[in-house]
């Protein structure tokens, strides 16, 4: 029996995501899901997926020139569980790709914090744009698990407000001496472009990154051997 025989790709609902995101990724926290797909074997939810409107603001606007920022998405979640069919990661992203509206540009990471190499995304062709940059993030004590936009965020959207002094309104809520700076992880940066074949021959030529060989290496697997409850769905 082949893979698109045992299993089906369907939209889930986010709340169904919620502990599969807290518990059994690595991330152990929640993300923004704008769209949210389920794997499923003989109707039991297997595995899931979201993409979320990204938190790097300036990659949005600098990627494509300016361009495709209302058509931007980031597959930020993807996990499954242990011991299913050899292949069968790659058929859930390359469904839940083709579920999404077009036109659309798709951007993931692998984290080298996590000794990952983004081998899934070679598998279903994606661009590879080597390492995100170095960056520094701004901290706060108690919100270490919120990615670094994300902290700043919760001062206000610089989409919204480009003038803020994000720093400094960090600062005075929380107090200068528990706002601090980490180094962040660099990760590998991967594009999808979604769209006929138009779309994309513009899309790829508006890439403002080099498009460089995938990069290779051992990955180590993170424990993800949590069982998130039985969730089923019935398909027409």
């Amino acid at each position: 029996m082949s893979i698109k025989d045992k299993y089906k790709v369907n939209h889930i609902k986010k709340e169904q995501c919620k502990e599969w995101f807290m518990y059994k990724h690595y991330a152990k926290r929640m993300t923004s899901v704008s769209y949210s797909f389920g794997l499923f074997k003989s109707k039991e939810l297997v595995g899931v997926c979201s993409f979320g409107r990204p938190v790097a603001h300036i990659l949005v606007k600098k990627a494509f020139s300016g361009h495709y920022q209302d058509n931007f998405l980031e597959l930020n979640r993807l996990v499954i569980n242990e011991n299913l069919d050899k292949n069968v990661l790659s058929f859930f992203v390359s469904q839940s790709l083709k579920l999404l509206k077009k036109p659309k540009v798709i951007v993931s990471y692998s984290d080298t914090s996590q000794n990952h190499h983004g081998y899934i995304y070679q598998a279903t062709n994606w661009l590879y744009t080597g390492l995100s940059a170095k960056f520094k993030d701004y901290m706060v004590k108690g919100y270490e698990h919120l990615h670094g936009a994300s902290v700043l965020d919760m001062v206000g959207r610089s989409d919204k407000n480009g003038h803020l002094d994000k720093v400094k309104l960090l600062k005075q809520k929380f107090g200068e001496k528990n706002v601090y700076m980490v180094d962040r992880a660099r990760k590998h940066r991967y594009f999808y472009l979604l769209g006929n074949k138009k779309q994309k021959k513009e899309m790829k030529e508006r890439l403002v990154y080099s498009i460089k060989p995938y990069p290779k290496g051992n990955n180590e697997r993170y424990d993800a051997s949590y069982k998130p409850s039985t969730q089923t769905q019935l398909f027409d």
